[in-house]
């Protein structure tokens, strides 16, 4: 599920797209999702998106969702999966690749029709 919000993302124009693997490292979630958005319309888009694709993909909601758009960061909690979407200005005060230094950086590919 990571990687399928870390492709919708990707395919919503986010940036800085990282999926952390936090097993064993941490028992709050399997994965991070952290991607960076620029402006508030996109991280409104970037949440509708990525609720709406996962709810039709694997049929789960978040438990919950956290901040807004003007907060610029948004946590949408799946449990398993906790994705984070920054604004840019924003992201590197807080700087969670950082914090979770420990975990697994996964690569993923995307195939792209152009």
């Amino acid at each position: 599920m990571a990687l399928a919000v870390a492709r919708n993302a990707h395919e919503n124009k986010a940036n800085k797209i990282k999926v952390l693997d936090l097993n064993g490292i941490s028992s709050i979630a399997d994965y991070f999702v952290i991607c960076s958005a620029t402006s508030m319309p996109q991280l409104k888009a970037l949440r509708r998106d990525i609720d709406k694709d996962i709810q039709n993909k694997h049929s789960v909601s978040p438990r919950a969702i956290e901040g807004s758009p003007e907060s610029l960061w948004l946590v949408l909690d799946y449990v398993d999966v906790v994705v984070h979407v920054f604004h840019n200005d924003l992201r590197s005060t807080y700087s969670l690749e950082d914090l979770w230094s420990d975990a697994k950086d996964l690569t993923f590919e995307l195939s792209i029709d152009e």
